[in-house]
């Protein structure tokens, strides 16, 4: 396997990002059919969220040159997106790579994999999602990966410029072109369900709220 360095994304318009960074992922939830990452991809810190531009690496079994070198290629506001090519078992990032995340500015790393050194990056604040730890961990063996390319991640193919989300529930991707009409269906849906909210605590049924107690009733008819 090579080495193949694609050029680094347009980063997602701020006032996107802006935008974005205002919802959750459970919200996009509730009317996305793809582009949410399997459950079981989560947060190593549930308090730390992430938004931002997606940066995708493509990063064999057991080497980690690729991760190290593009670790400096990274931008502020940059969200890492790791495939990790059926591998379950090494871990390609701990404290060290995560220091060097954080010094870049990057938002937050993604992994469909393991990490390491939990209690090193929650003291570093990096935010980082992942199958969860491992102590067996990757190498610099030169073997070969691939930035910026296609790659698949909880389940959802990634495209270096797509627009990320994650938080405790998870983690949300969007691509570019889409990322306008979601953010207004996104807004519109937290009008309606605040407003939900604001009558059941009011004492209001939710049932009445929400229009299921009407379709209830025209089935029964």
């Amino acid at each position: 396997m090579d080495f193949q360095i694609n050029v680094m994304p347009e980063p997602v318009a701020a006032k996107h990002l802006a935008r974005l960074a205002q919802l959750e992922t459970v919200l996009l939830g509730h009317f996305l059919q793809r582009g949410i990452l399997s459950p079981g991809i989560g947060p190593v810190l549930a308090e730390l969220r992430a938004c931002g531009t997606a940066v995708t690496l493509s990063l064999p079994a057991q080497d980690s040159t690729m991760l190290h070198h593009a670790a400096g290629l990274l931008r502020s506001g940059d969200v890492l997106i790791i495939d990790r090519r059926g591998d379950d078992t090494h871990a390609c990032l701990g404290g060290g790579v995560a220091l060097a995340l954080a010094n870049s500015k990057a938002a937050g790393v993604v992994i469909h994999g393991r990490h390491t050194d939990t209690r090193e990056l929650v003291e570093i604040g990096m935010p980082v999602w992942s199958r969860g730890s491992s102590a067996l961990t990757t190498r610099i063996q030169g073997i070969g990966g691939a930035m910026n390319v296609p790659v698949s991640c909880g389940g959802v193919p990634v495209i270096a410029g797509d627009a990320v989300l994650a938080d405790e529930h998870g983690v949300v991707v969007i691509p570019r072109g889409e990322l306008g009409a979601v953010l207004a269906r996104a807004e519109a849906l937290k009008e309606v369900t605040d407003r939900t909210i604001a009558g059941v605590e009011a004492g209001e049924r939710i049932g009445a709220l929400s229009g299921a107690t009407a379709i209830v009733a025209a089935k029964l008819c």
